[in-house]
């Protein structure tokens, strides 16, 4: 693992991170993306909200989208979902899913807690927001990188 969030993951890592997150997404209509950044000036939760509106992902039809955030040296990370996901999941509907993120980053274990924490919410979503037969790819499935 690299010393920037660029190169966290290996290229072979952040291929496994991007086909998980394809097939969340044919699990569900929901949008799922990664964003990674260095480090963490602030709140994780605040900084999460912020990066969600700056890539866009309040603008899903269906308000369904979902960050992953890890800043990478800070050691911080969020998952944050939509105003369409709050509206009709439990308000304890991430915590199984951070909690495992924490076990496995715990252990070093990165890459499988991202992926893990990506292949749950495409099954939790499904239930919600099935896959559509129409369904279009409203967002990128690729890892977005901060600047910091």
């Amino acid at each position: 693992m690299g010393e920037t969030a660029r190169d966290f993951f290996s290229p072979e890592q952040q291929k496994a991170i991007t086909t998980a997150i394809a097939e969340a997404e044919h699990m569900t209509s929901g949008e799922i993306r990664v964003h990674l950044e260095n480090t963490l000036k602030g709140d994780v939760l605040d900084r999460a909200a912020f990066l969600f509106k700056q890539l866009g992902m309040n603008k899903t039809k269906l308000r369904n989208g979902v960050l992953v955030y890890l800043a990478v040296r800070s050691k911080k990370f969020a998952i944050l979902g939509d105003n369409g996901i709050h509206k009709v999941v439990p308000e304890n509907f991430w915590d199984r899913i951070k909690h495992k993120m924490l076990e496995d980053f715990k252990e070093n274990r990165f890459a499988e807690g991202l992926i893990h924490a990506i292949s749950s919410s495409g099954e939790q979503l499904k239930k919600h927001f099935p896959y559509l037969e129409n369904d279009k790819n409203e967002l990128s499935d690729e890892i977005s990188f901060g600047k910091n």
